[in-house]
């Protein structure tokens, strides 16, 4: 079975082509700058070469009608047909309380991710717009939707419940969702595969840390707590979001600076984070090469980031009663090693000890990186959610 698995976003594309009768990736690449002048396509091609493919692609119709036909092309291509393609995956940002797993879509599932997009009005509305090209160009291919938030349907009210009034949740939906579920899923998932224990049985913590980041409890199979919100912006500090921030403190700038609610969203989302902090790229490579040329204000950023990520580690090890295995995944939990380093040192208290060795230089690897009497496993698992949307989306299928 061949399917293809979609990530629209709101300029970009990315896309992933599997044989799942052998797991093997037959194809991948990612469209850029839709709708705005220089946007390409870049690819992987049959030598393992990056490709950029350079073209005009004024919405997500024609990207997706460009990727089918890079994917049947003599060159670049590994199908002869586009009806090879026997089902579509996409990943959908937030389905709300209405989904707690992936499902076939249909019109009633398509209305409820139309209800679902002012809670993620960047997002919902780009995976719509890629679920309707893909019927219009491959009229009745079954598609499924595969939500970030559905794996976190299972925290309990006391954990996704705001101090607000009870009516903002009954009017507006307005709780913890959470998202990057299908990523703490895989991680979760696959790390007790590598260790051979029983998934269902342990205390997991998983994170996801890269520009964007999140930290999931699992407990016994089940998301009981993750540190995003209603909106990916809470949390820990990430590459632009500001990740936990007084909410007093937004209405101070609200009326201090003159913001609207379109201002104070640009600010928490866009310019804040380890760019705002640190004056400059939110780039964690960038950011690690100032330290080490001793710049304070470097330095003062990436000790509030890391500080982020060891706080919600104790949490949640707190709210579980103890952790099995903390799981590092996303572009800085699997190769940036000084930050592993930094956040697990000083958890011995909790049984939690990392292996230097194991873990210098370690980058994009699954590996084990405790020491031998650490009580608590810590690992490196590249996180892999295409495959998992892909999974998912076979599995509805054999139903």
């Amino acid at each position: 079975m061949k399917i293809l698995v979609l990530n629209c976003g709101s300029s970009s594309i990315k896309y992933k082509l599997f044989d799942m009768t052998s797991g093997k990736v037959m194809a991948q690449g990612g469209i850029e700058k839709i709708g705005l002048p220089g946007s390409f396509l870049k690819l992987t091609d049959k030598t393992g070469k990056k490709v950029i493919l350079e073209k005009d692609i004024p919405g997500h119709q024609e990207g997706i009608e460009y990727i089918l036909s890079v994917l049947t092309d003599e060159t670049y291509g590994c199908i002869k047909d586009y009806k090879e393609i026997n089902a579509v995956g996409h990943r959908v940002v937030h389905g709300g309380e209405k989904f707690a797993s992936s499902v076939l879509i249909d019109q009633a599932v398509l209305d409820k991710v139309i209800e679902c997009s002012d809670l993620a009005p960047l997002h919902n509305p780009a995976n719509l717009k890629g679920i309707n090209a893909m019927e219009h160009l491959i009229p009745g291919i079954p598609q499924v939707a595969v939500f970030d938030t559905a794996f976190h349907q299972t925290m309990p009210e006391k954990a996704y419940m705001y101090g607000l009034p009870y009516e903002m949740y009954e009017k507006y939906g307005v709780r913890r969702y959470g998202f990057h579920g299908t990523s703490h899923r895989y991680v979760s998932k696959r790390a007790c595969e590598i260790l051979g224990v029983d998934y269902n049985t342990q205390k997991i913590i998983t994170a996801h840390v890269g520009n964007g980041g999140s930290i999931a409890a699992i407990m016994n199979g089940k998301c009981v707590d993750t540190s995003m919100g209603l909106t990916p912006t809470e949390g820990l500090l990430m590459g632009t979001r500001c990740g936990d921030v007084d909410a007093g403190a937004l209405a101070f700038l609200l009326e201090k600076e003159h913001l609207d609610a379109a201002g104070l969203s640009n600010l928490i989302n866009k310019k804040s984070g380890v760019a705002g902090l640190v004056g400059g790229s939110s780039d964690m490579r960038d950011l690690e090469a100032a330290v080490e040329k001793g710049d304070k204000r470097a330095i003062m950023t990436l000790d509030v980031y890391n500080y982020r990520i060891k706080k919600y580690i104790g949490a949640y090890a707190a709210a579980m009663n103890g952790c099995d295995i903390l799981v590092w995944t996303g572009g800085v939990g699997e190769n940036q090693w000084q930050t592993r380093l930094a956040v697990c040192e000083g958890m011995e208290y909790m049984g939690m000890k990392i292996d230097p060795a194991k873990n210098e230089g370690l980058r994009g690897e699954e590996a084990v990186i405790s020491a031998a009497d650490s009580k608590v496993t810590i690992m490196v698992v590249p996180t892999d959610e295409e495959y998992m949307i892909a999974s998912d989306t076979m599995a509805i299928l054999s139903k």
